[in-house]
């Protein structure tokens, strides 16, 4: 029979393969494993500070979201008031413009009625004094006589008088 001397078992050989193996794997653990672990966890933490910048930047701008429509919407309805008051104001201002407009219209009515009674009075007295100058010509000439003042004085007076009463019917 053969002997199995090749695959034979020395303990020696085991042990100080052992012994590598527990140093290479604490070699490994501390130069490793630790500063690989390590890096991990700061690329985890830098992710998660990502993802919290993340989520909060995302509330902020929903937060501004909000107040922007908010403020939108209160724009508007400033904006609506504003333009209710200035129609307002408008309105009032029209009134006012057209009221002194006619106040303005009626003065200047009354101002040429006047004018216009003054011009008639002026004109009714010298009609009068035409009137009263030809009828003491024509008295004269009819009667051909001299008139004294006193019968001259009455003949004036009741032609005046009678015109009067004439103007006074119209």
């Amino acid at each position: 029979m053969q002997t199995l001397d090749v695959i034979s078992v020395n303990i020696w050989q085991m042990l100080a393969s052992l012994a590598n193996l527990i140093l290479l794997f604490l070699m490994v653990k501390k130069f490793l494993y630790k500063p690989v672990m390590k890096m991990l966890e700061q690329r985890q933490n830098s992710i998660n500070k990502d993802y919290d910048a993340a989520s909060e930047a995302k509330e902020q701008a929903l937060s501004d979201k909000i107040k922007y429509e908010e403020r939108l919407r209160n724009a508007k309805s400033e904006a609506d008031s504003v333009i209710k008051n200035a129609v307002g104001i408008a309105s009032e201002r029209e009134k006012e413009i057209i009221a002194e407009a006619k106040s303005k219209a009626d003065g200047i009515v009354r101002q040429a009625e006047n004018e216009a009674l003054l011009e008639r009075k002026k004109a009714e007295d010298a009609v009068k004094k035409e009137i009263i100058e030809v009828s003491s010509l024509l008295t004269e000439k009819m009667l051909e006589r001299e008139v004294s003042a006193a019968d001259h004085q009455h003949f004036i007076d009741s032609f005046i008088e009678s015109i009067g009463d004439e103007d006074g019917t119209d």
